[in-house]
């Protein structure tokens, strides 16, 4: 008995300090350890320190609380990467400090977002949203335009985040305004990620005629979706904007087709991923109708 009361076990104190000790000993070997060694931080090969403008363009994004409606990551779902590109990869935010996830998408995700539209569409759009989809509740911010960049802190991030950069680059943020960082900001999203092929309608496979030529039906959905998806870029009546009038169009239908379907590079976003052919086609009739008018 008297073997018993000088165990560790029957010392209260004394066992709570050892298993804590000992809980402290597994936790730091199994989890902080693994942490900080290097290849528990990857980082993409083609993924590049924020410049100065761009890392400007950030803390507004993070000032105006961006994050609260869109969300940049691209879940390993079927859906999103349909929508939005590859999914998200722990390499890409070796940068973010803090990162900027999110949770909610009230607007669409814009982790993929870099590259898909040219600057003309991100200056618009942030200025007007309403001018692109009428239905947003996007916050017009054309003030930005008129806010200076705060370059000091601009310069204190950069040196907590051990992000060299070049005098020149400092000087270049005078002659900015707060819209040109955020927009140099959006448009470096997701380009380190490898662009995989989106959907892509092969023309061979493309009728030369509509199949839905004559249809009012067809004429109405194609003026449908051109309101929720054309607008911005093409004007309200076709007129052009940023991308061509589509009312002066001197393409065929199944070229119509093809570019709708297929979006050009840098330029306009296709649309295969996300309608369905006939859905397409209906694009087509509208704008076929454009020019009978």
């Amino acid at each position: 008995m008297s073997g018993n009361k000088n165990s560790l076990y029957s010392k209260a104190l004394l066992f709570t300090i050892v298993a804590a000790i000992t809980v402290l000993i597994g936790t730091f070997v199994t989890m902080f350890y693994p942490m900080m060694r290097p290849e528990m931080h990857p980082k993409l090969e083609n993924l590049k320190p924020f410049t100065p403008l761009q890392l400007a363009g950030r803390d507004i994004y993070m000032r105006e609380g961006c994050m609260n409606c869109h969300t940049q990551t691209v879940r390993p779902l079927k859906a999103d990467v349909l929508r939005y590109g590859d999914y998200s990869k722990a390499g890409e935010f070796f940068y973010d400090r803090p990162h900027l996830w999110g949770s909610k998408r009230t607007g669409p995700d814009l982790a993929r977002i870099g590259g898909k539209y040219p600057d003309d569409w991100h200056y618009q759009h942030m200025a007007n949203p309403q001018a692109f989809y009428e239905k947003s509740n996007m916050p017009k911010y054309d003030f930005l335009t008129k806010k200076k960049i705060d370059i000091d802190k601009t310069v204190a991030g950069l040196k907590v985040l051990g992000i060299s950069y070049k005098p020149e680059e400092i000087d270049e943020l005078k002659s900015k305004n707060e819209m040109d960082a955020i927009v140099a900001y959006l448009q470096q999203l997701g380009t380190s990620v490898s662009r995989k092929a989106v959907v892509t309608v092969d023309e061979n496979s493309v009728e030369e005629k509509s199949p839905l030529s004559g249809k009012v039906e067809a004429v109405a959905e194609g003026q449908r979706l051109y309101k929720i998806e054309c607008v911005g870029c093409h004007g309200k009546n076709a007129e052009g904007n940023i991308g061509p009038a589509f009312a002066d169009s001197q393409r065929t239908e199944k070229e119509l087709f093809l570019l709708i379907a297929n979006g050009s590079e840098g330029a306009m976003p296709g649309y295969a991923n996300q309608f369905t052919r006939e859905k397409i086609w209906a694009m087509v009739e509208y704008v076929k109708s454009l020019k009978k008018q």
